[in-house]
């Protein structure tokens, strides 16, 4: 069963308008997308995208809507692809960070370890590299950089050590390849988590680009809101929550002015009006994966004037 996580509290956030464009960056399994439709008028739209393209075939054959308006393509892309369909300014985007619970649960997507699977972990499995080839090609040092820095694996060198000496023979095919070996490397368990798990997460940021893709929606899309328009992001680990924070942070604190200034007369567009809202006691009764979830919300308060 697909749960989409802090459903009902983000989109209180968006405060729809019946009329409003709105989009949603991570379409799934159409959660959000269902909501939004259901709060917009006649002559609202919803514009969703995803990289996988069976999100966007369930979609396609699951929602008839002609407000709504399906592609298949990054939210990185969304200003671009904004601008071909004559869109210049919307009044709320989501984005629901991370995986999904159809792309873990499917054995085939090679996401889990807990299957024996191919090493895929593309949310489009139809272009890019994959987990596997990039295994088993990198360099030891790029192997271990990853590990580090969207794993923070603290063993980051010794597994890249490993997987450069053992891919000469047996190169890495499967999940369970993977994850034999990093547990191999590991010289103790933590409680509740697989040790191959850093590892597994940081490969699939880095096949997907998933914080470079996050960088360019925040760099792109705020000054595309309307006044009172909102961002509202849910991400799943500290890496992506980090950047979200920092740039939140950024663009409320509005110029930086010298410190003998009295008063501000050039304050920020933006202003943070959600700063970490996590899941109820309720839904992570019922979702265990909304336990890490943390969600932001931005709001353009003002359009200065050239």
């Amino acid at each position: 069963m697909h749960y989409s996580v802090l459903l009902n509290e983000s989109i209180d956030l968006l405060n729809i308008k019946p009329d409003g464009v709105y989009v949603d960056g991570t379409l799934g399994r159409a959660g959000h997308t269902r909501e939004i439709l259901n709060k917009l008028g006649a002559n609202g739209r919803l514009i969703a995208f995803d990289k996988d393209p069976e999100a966007i075939n369930f979609a396609k054959e699951n929602i008839t809507d002609n407000r709504l308006t399906v592609i298949h393509d990054s939210f990185a892309t969304m200003e671009s692809q904004l601008a071909n369909l004559g869109i210049s300014s919307v009044d709320g985007v989501i984005l629901d960070l991370g995986v999904s619970s159809p792309q873990i649960d499917t054995p085939e997507r090679g996401f889990s370890f807990r299957f024996d699977a191919p090493l895929d972990m593309r949310m489009n499995n139809q272009a890019g590299i994959s987990a596997a080839d990039w295994l088993n090609s990198a360099t030891e040092s790029e192997l271990a950089d990853v590990f580090w820095r969207y794993g923070e694996e603290k063993f980051s060198r010794k597994i890249a050590r490993a997987i450069v000496n053992i891919r000469v023979a047996h190169p890495l095919t499967t999940t369970s390849d993977l994850a034999k070996l990093v547990e191999r490397q590991i010289p103790y368990r933590e409680k509740g988590q697989h040790p191959a798990t850093r590892v597994f997460q940081a490969t699939r940021i880095f096949v997907n680009n998933e914080l470079g893709d996050l960088e360019t929606v925040l760099d792109s899309m705020p000054s595309h809101l309307v006044v009172g328009g909102r961002l509202v992001i849910i991400s799943f680990h500290s890496l992506e929550d980090r950047i979200v924070k920092t740039r939140f942070v950024k663009l409320s604190t509005g110029e930086k002015l010298p410190r003998w200034v009295m008063a501000n007369d050039n304050p920020s567009d933006y202003r943070v009006i959600a700063k970490k809202i996590r899941a109820s006691e309720q839904e992570l009764a019922e979702n265990s994966r909304s336990r890490s979830a943390v969600m932001r919300c931005l709001e353009r308060v003002s359009v200065k004037s050239n």
